[in-house]
């Protein structure tokens, strides 16, 4: 008897138990029945919590809360998008450590700016062109009446000179006939061709006079042929030709000029050699930065290996225009501000342009202009070949560590990484392993993706410092 209740009671247990074990491993399809307000479901092994009372029917702050892994947390589609997150690959590329000097736009001395006068004394009769108008080389600004008694002159004499060449050309013509039929004397025909000789030289000569005084070639054969000439036009002066270069280079290269400034009125009477305005070429530019005595050594490294420096311009914000290269020194001022105790040095710049029609005109909008702010980054120091670099916001510090985030669908992970520089926008991160090159990145709002993250570790419930959405409640 004792041994069949011993056995009974053994194979009570062993129910019980395989029973307790059956409804341990079948709990996902009972317990939605038994307990339908609270349903406990496992996603790749981490615990996430259902609708319960506390949630209610809301994606509860944008993310569920990964209690499996404190270094992971899920936003929802909508709070990713709430942050504006930035993400991208990242690749490992050669960075250069710089100091940051301020700079400024300015013009070209001897380049950008010139000024148009007159070479004749006359009346000011049409202004051609205004300030904000583009011109280039060989366009009309103005229209000089003519004052001056010595072009009236000069066109007296020209006409002279040119019947008197013309009365010579006959005569030798006729003398070359009777030398000919040997009527004449073979010296009569060498006396009227010198004749000829002397006064083409006079006619080319008088030529040039008007031509030096702002005529035209087609007005210096209209006063040779005995008319008169009352006005000259005065247009946008071309580039000056450089040694060994062909006209037709030349001529492919001619700036375009504004008309920043008049300096005279219509009707005015004006002088030779008097500034009619002023044009300014706005296509080559310098950018002047303002160095101290003890960088003089760095930048004159730089400008010897021609490194390429990064310029950010103020007032610019991104996309506006096409990405700028990177500048090179083109040489250091030999003099130091007495008042600043800084040096000048000085980096070529290529204009960017856009034009609208108006009026019948054409008219440049430029990406750079003279005054205009610029902070210049000049390498110093390389880094490495074989570093990431991020925006700053990419990263975000807790003590002595710091982290970005690797996105992963969903889910967003903490990695530490080892910082090598920042500065106030961007940040080098090393290539060690602990985020490994091709891996997306987030490049912004790194902060709020780690408050969410330390939320969701304190398993969120309204208590301080709990973020809904990226909002931070502070009581």
């Amino acid at each position: 008897m004792r041994v069949r209740r011993v056995v009974s009671a053994l194979i009570a247990v062993a129910f019980v138990g395989g029973a307790g074990f059956a409804g341990y491993k079948t709990q996902d399809r009972w317990m939605p029945y038994v307990f339908p307000g609270k349903p406990p479901v496992k996603v790749d092994g981490d615990h996430e919590e259902g609708d319960g009372p506390a949630h209610g029917n809301a994606d509860h702050a944008g993310r569920d809360h990964d209690h499996g892994h404190g270094d992971r947390v899920k936003l929802s589609t909508q709070a990713q998008a709430n942050l504006n997150l930035d993400v991208d690959a990242i690749a490992p590329e050669a960075y250069w450590r710089s100091v940051l000097i301020p700079g400024m736009v300015v013009d070209r001395p001897g380049e950008s700016d010139r000024g148009v006068t007159s070479r004749i004394a006359g009346l000011v009769t049409d202004i051609k062109a205004r300030p904000g108008d583009t011109v280039k080389a060989g366009d009309p600004l103005f229209s000089i009446q003519l004052i001056s008694e010595f072009i009236q002159s000069a066109q007296t004499e020209l006409a002279k000179a040119a019947k008197e060449h013309e009365f010579a050309a006959t005569k030798r013509d006729r003398t070359s006939l009777l030398v000919k039929g040997g009527t004449s004397a073979g010296a009569d025909l060498v006396e009227a061709e010198n004749q000829v000789k002397r006064t083409a030289g006079q006619v080319q000569i008088f030529r040039r006079q008007l031509q030096v005084f702002g005529l035209t070639a087609e007005q210096t054969d209209k006063v040779e042929r005995g008319e008169v000439v009352t006005d000259v036009t005065v247009t946008a002066p071309a580039r000056p030709k450089r040694p060994g270069e062909s006209a037709l280079v030349g001529k492919a290269v001619d700036p375009l000029f504004e008309v920043q400034e008049l300096k005279v009125q219509l009707g005015e009477q004006v002088q030779a050699g008097q500034t009619l305005c002023l044009l300014a070429n706005h296509q080559q530019l310098f950018v002047e930065g303002r160095a101290f005595k003890s960088e003089a050594t760095v930048l004159a490294r730089a400008a010897e290996s021609k490194v390429p420096v990064r310029a950010d311009f103020a007032d610019e914000a991104v996309g506006d225009w096409p990405a700028q290269e990177a500048l090179t020194i083109h040489h250091l001022a030999n003099q130091v501000d007495p008042a600043t105790r800084t040096f000048a040095f000085y980096l070529p710049l290529e204009n960017q342009s856009r034009t609208f029609e108006k009026d019948g005109k054409t008219f440049f909008v430029w990406r750079y202009r003279p005054g205009q702010r610029v902070r210049l980054r000049v390498p110093v120091e390389k880094l490495g070949d074989e570093v990431f670099v991020l925006p700053a916001g990419a990263v975000v510090r807790e003590g002595a560590e710091t982290f970005v985030f690797r996105q992963n669908g969903d889910y967003f992970e903490r990695k530490a990484v080892r910082v090598l520089y920042e500065d106030r926008s961007e940040v080098v991160i090393a290539n060690d392993g602990s985020v490994a090159a091709g891996s997306f990145v987030v490049r912004n709002q790194a902060a709020a993706i780690n408050r969410a993250l330390k939320a969701a570790a304190g398993g969120g419930g309204g208590h301080e410092g709990h973020d809904h959405a990226g909002h931070s409640h502070e009581h």
